[in-house]
């Protein structure tokens, strides 16, 4: 290992462990591009790799949000075994399709992440469940996300929570962050066949720095802008499309 990418993983794994701590999702967006752009992972390696360092960081991250309950248990494991059907059907396939086809596929998610998190959240609701078909389509989506494209899902998760079942905000994240963990421990499972295929050296090093700066970040959280927050890394997001996009067309 070469030191530059050392540090280029420690940096990585600051940041990621950033967005998951401060966001509560988003990790897998950034860790894709950052495996394919910076450590010359295949997007599937990439994608692979994502799961299982989104996976302990999501992990990490719950463990505060139990202490303090703020984690629905009951509907993230409805909404993560109604995922299985597409989280297992696409991950099973997903190397089926060309790098080019994940890859602009990845940066449309992106976008759609992106638009999410600029959407203002409905305040000062009476918290109420979830419609029974509401909750079957936000599964699917979300296990397809995972499955073919190592995203979490948290993205979709949270603004569904928040702006239309008036979830509060703590509860969407902490309810996140194990719809994240369980969906990417499906995935990554699904995945066994990419595991000897990846150099994991680079991986285990954002894992750990995401890990150890996601429990900071989550306890400074509430005491920083949300908003500012979320559109910051909305505009980062946009800009990761466009340059996925470019780069795999031209």
């Amino acid at each position: 290992m070469s030191s530059a990418l050392i540090i280029s993983a420690l940096a990585s794994g600051v940041f990621i462990g950033s967005v998951l701590g401060l966001i509560g999702a988003g990790g897998a967006m950034v860790t894709v591009p950052i495996l394919v752009y910076l450590f010359d992972f295949t997007p599937l390696q990439a994608t692979t790799a994502a799961l299982a360092v989104v996976l302990v960081t999501a992990i990490s991250g719950l463990i505060p949000k139990f202490k303090s309950q703020d984690v629905l248990i009951k509907e993230a494991v409805i909404i993560w075994a109604l995922g299985l059907l597409t989280n297992v059907g696409l991950g099973s396939v997903a190397d089926l399709f060309s790098d080019q086809v994940i890859l602009i596929g990845f940066a449309l998610v992106l976008i759609g992440a992106a638009s999410s998190m600029l959407t203002s959240p409905i305040t000062n609701n009476p918290e109420r469940k979830i419609s029974n078909l509401a909750l079957l389509l936000l599964s699917l989506v979300i296990g397809a996300l995972t499955g073919l494209f190592g995203v979490g899902g948290g993205f979709v998760a949270i603004p569904v929570l928040i702006i239309f079942f008036h979830t509060p905000t703590n509860k969407a994240a902490g309810t996140s962050l194990l719809i994240i963990a369980l969906n990417c421990a499906t995935a990554f499972l699904v995945k066994y066949e990419q595991w000897p295929q990846i150099n994991w050296q680079y991986p285990v090093i954002i894992a750990i720095a995401a890990i150890i700066t996601a429990s900071f970040a989550s306890k400074l959280a509430p005491a920083l802008p949300a908003v500012h927050l979320k559109k910051g890394f909305a505009y980062l997001l946009f800009f990761l499309a466009a340059f996925t996009i470019l780069t795999e067309i031209f």
